[in-house]
């Protein structure tokens, strides 16, 4: 009669190597089956290797999307004038930068920020000064008996006045005027009295030279001007004054071009049920792996007999 009588080992590597059977006749013997050693680390690399590729596809699968772009707006400036960007989630000086237009160090002294430039989620930063925003805000540009802009205008008539508009490009969202900042096409200008004594339209040329009304009428005036598409205001979009006979007004409106948003780096991992669920997948995949080589080893093959 026969019987199976394992060895007596004390860890699985070794009733992995060896599995006897004993004989009880006239002449007792016993016959041992020796699994191949040689595959043993050849499945374990295998088994290793899937391990890491299913838990980096897991990660993987979970990642965040990136964020779509988007139009950034120059944000209005407060009623005290001061234009302030609240930072996002994901937010750098540099990033900053490059979405307004604004240089890191000018951020970085309007805010005193140190040198690493540390910033926190929900922070305000102050951008720059510009007019304050208003239903009537007084009129930006300074009357002056004579005109800024070469070659100087025909001076109005007795009783009638000039009136120029200067429609640049804001660079840089600050809402002043630099000598670097050149004057904006495609604007569309209106200039209409209070009374209805005066009122004209334009579209703005570009070039060197403003827009200029000639021969307008005293009285209190509303000048506004719309951007061309793909600008956003950086000052008032229009102003309310009174002009009086002989005077030579200037007035001056700013825009910026809209700058397409940074996509921002996606979020590392998942704290949501799709994680749980991804790492109980992987945890009974691996548990049937592990139970298919097991069967295989030990009921696939053929026994090898040693006397």
């Amino acid at each position: 009669m026969k019987y199976i009588e394992p060895l007596h080992t004390k860890s699985l590597r070794g009733v992995m190597q060896a599995l006897c059977v004993s004989q009880r006749t006239n002449k007792p013997q016993t016959t041992c089956y020796n699994l191949p050693a040689m595959k043993r680390p050849v499945i374990l690399l295998a088994l290793l290797l899937a391990l890491l590729w299913l838990i980096g596809y897991s990660f993987t699968a979970q990642a965040s999307a990136p964020a779509q772009g988007g139009a950034f707006s120059t944000p209005t400036p407060l009623p005290d004038g001061r234009i302030i960007y609240i930072v996002q989630p994901g937010d750098s000086c540099f990033r900053i930068s490059a979405l307004t237009g604004i240089p890191i160090e000018q951020i970085r002294s309007l805010n005193r920020l140190g040198e690493d430039c540390a910033l926190r989620e929900g922070q305000e930063l102050l951008l720059g000064i510009g007019g304050p925003s208003g239903a009537t805000p007084t009129a930006e540009a300074a009357i002056t008996p004579t005109p800024e802009v070469q070659p100087t205008p025909t001076a109005p008539l007795a009783g009638e006045a000039q009136v120029c508009v200067v429609f640049y490009n804001d660079l840089n969202g600050d809402a002043l005027r630099q000598d670097t900042e050149p004057l904006l096409a495609g604007g569309a200008l209106s200039i209409s009295g209070a009374s209805g004594q005066f009122s004209q339209t334009a579209n703005t040329p570009g070039g060197t030279e403003p827009v200029c009304f000639e021969r307008v009428p005293e009285g209190n005036y509303n000048i506004s001007i719309a951007p061309p598409e793909n600008y956003n205001p950086t000052t008032q979009l229009n102003h309310t004054l009174t002009i009086n006979a002989g005077e030579q007004v200037e007035i001056i409106f700013g825009a910026q071009q809209a700058i397409a948003e940074l996509p921002t780096e996606p979020e590392q991992g998942s704290n949501g049920p799709g994680s749980l669920l991804g790492i109980l997948g992987v945890g009974f995949l691996l548990a049937g792996l592990g139970l298919g080589v097991f069967a295989w080893r030990f009921y696939g093959r053929k026994p090898t007999y040693t006397k």
